[in-house]
């Protein structure tokens, strides 16, 4: 899984930073160092920058045709002498 990538690489960053005498320990702390920054990432509900990219442009795309769809209607409306949507009384 591409969004856990950094929690790997920061595993092993933490294992590698070790004073000699806990180097022996060193795959049972790097798998306690992941557990605890997967169950943190979690928690936070955080996604992965490629997800968020990609939720951004979906958003711009919408808006974009919202927009579209807004102006469309807009011009219907007067082309059968209708007041415009959002000028409507409640």
């Amino acid at each position: 899984m591409n969004e856990f990538k950094g929690i790997e690489e920061l595993a092993e960053r933490l294992t590698a930073i070790l004073p000699p005498g806990l180097k022996s320990l060193r795959a049972e702390l790097e798998d306690n160092f992941r557990a605890v920054l997967r169950a943190n990432l979690e928690r936070w509900d955080l996604v992965s920058r490629e997800r968020f990219d990609v939720q951004a442009e979906l958003l711009l795309r919408t808006q974009k045709r919202l927009k579209e769809l807004e102006a469309r209607l807009t011009a219907l409306e007067k082309g059968r002498g209708e007041p415009a949507a959002g000028s409507r009384d409640p």
